[in-house]
């Protein structure tokens, strides 16, 4: 497959009486985007708002992070069996529209969701802080379920970044970067002197609210399979958990992962990158060793000589990763893990919940129980109150004088475990 990703850098956002893009500026019509989102029973009311780099400005509790991108050309559309049919996607011209997110907020759905400052000590531990987001406040009816409430949230940020991805669609790329893949046979043959490295993509899928979905299906339903990096690009995969928010793949983290963008970049001159092999993470360990027998498998059947795991979430799913790592290293394929650690405040405990010795290569998003004091700001978009209540918090996280004490678990993207943030660490 061969996407051509275009990009326009969108430096500012307003509300305006028309939606378009201009001079690189996103202008907002509120009350039309607000119409073409909203058409759910399960959400009382809806806003918008803006909040933009380096202004005295909280937003919590952060449920998803989306960027804006219109398909243009090729089969599909943005986020496929979910808005668009479901056609495979991955290649032809997509357009995504940089330096902006469309951020879903509102009254708390589960207990692990986050916090973005756009200034202060807490904006130097998340990659969207350096974004201008649009936010949309959706705020839940009387005794709708938990799971409703996250599904009606989740189907309105998708609407909105649709929405205002396809302002874009007439508009020419200020820059335009070429991603293929081609079929199995043909890209070993391309590169035959090249090791062959591959990607697994583990995905929270631990149960309700613990969602991630693939073409619009729910994760837990599926056994390991193998996607063309470019679908990832294309939306093929999207974020509908509420897990702890340093270490959850917002959707705009699997429309921009790293490591798959890294391994692009070593394609062709390191590397002969293959693939992804997409497994989930499970409850049960029956689960775990048909996902781990299947996922060891396929990097056997793809004769690769290396393969990069990556995590999302932490404790149970440690098991789900090492399994991983020690299944496939033991097919004589090397491995790199990648994940975060919890090793308590003061960094002495046992940073994985699951080990093994062959595991001894391990890239690290740094360690969620790290504490950190954030000031009180300017303005709060959504509900202050529950930072004494989400994963990282504690019922005397909310100090009197407006600050807050919690653990970088609370800050949404702190330890990403695609290694999309800005903490990590070294062995000396």
């Amino acid at each position: 497959m061969r996407l051509e990703l275009g990009k326009i850098f969108i430096k500012d956002i307003q509300f305006a009486s028309e939606s378009k893009i201009e001079n690189n500026v996103l202008y907002v019509n509120k009350e039309e985007l607000i119409k073409a989102i909203w058409d759910d029973e399960a959400i009382v009311s809806v806003d918008l708002d803006i909040a933009k780099p380096g202004e005295s400005v909280r937003i919590t509790p952060v449920k998803d992070v989306i960027e804006p991108r219109v398909k243009v050309e090729g089969r599909g559309g943005i986020f496929p069996g979910i808005l668009s049919k479901v056609d495979t996607v991955g290649e032809g011209k997509t357009i995504a529209l940089k330096g902006i997110a469309v951020v879903t907020t509102g009254k708390i759905v589960g207990f692990q969701e986050g916090i973005i400052d756009m200034t202060g000590p807490g904006a130097e531990y998340t990659p969207f802080s350096k974004l201008n987001n649009l936010v949309i406040i959706a705020e839940p009816a009387e005794g709708i379920k938990q799971h409703e409430h996250e599904k009606a949230v989740r189907y309105i940020g998708f609407k909105a970044a649709k929405y205002i991805g396809e302002l874009a669609k007439d508009l020419k790329p200020e820059e335009t970067k070429v991603y293929e893949t081609k079929p199995l046979l043909e890209q070993i043959a391309q590169y035959p002197d090249l090791p062959k490295v591959g990607y697994v993509y583990m995905l929270q899928t631990q149960g309700l609210l613990h969602d991630t979905y693939v073409y619009g299906v729910d994760a837990k339903q599926i056994v390991p399979t193998l996607l063309y990096p470019t679908e990832i690009m294309d939306g093929a995969i999207v974020s509908g958990n509420c897990v702890s928010a340093c270490d959850k793949n917002p959707t705009y983290v699997h429309l921009n992962n790293g490591v798959i963008e890294e391994l692009y970049e070593k394609h062709g001159k390191e590397i002969n990158f293959l693939g992804v092999i997409i497994t989930n993470e499970n409850v049960y360990l029956a689960d775990k060793e048909r996902s781990s027998n299947w996922t060891a498998k396929f990097t056997k059947y793809l004769g690769l000589d290396a393969a990069i795991v990556s995590q999302e979430g932490f404790g149970n799913p440690d098991t789900d990763l090492i399994m991983n790592c020690k299944k496939i290293e033991n097919e004589g394929v090397k491995t790199v893990i990648v994940t975060d650690e919890y090793a308590g405040q003061n960094g002495a405990s046992q940073s994985l919940a699951d080990a093994d010795p062959k595991a001894d290569a391990v890239v690290t998003g740094g360690n969620a129980n790290q504490l950190i004091t954030l000031p009180k700001l300017d303005k709060v978009i959504g509900h202050i109150d529950v930072v004494n209540v989400i994963a990282g918090g504690n019922h005397d996280s909310l100090q009197a004088d407006g600050s807050i004490v919690l653990e970088i678990q609370a800050i949404t993207g702190a330890t990403n475990e695609t290694g999309f943030g800005y903490l990590s660490a070294k062995t000396y």
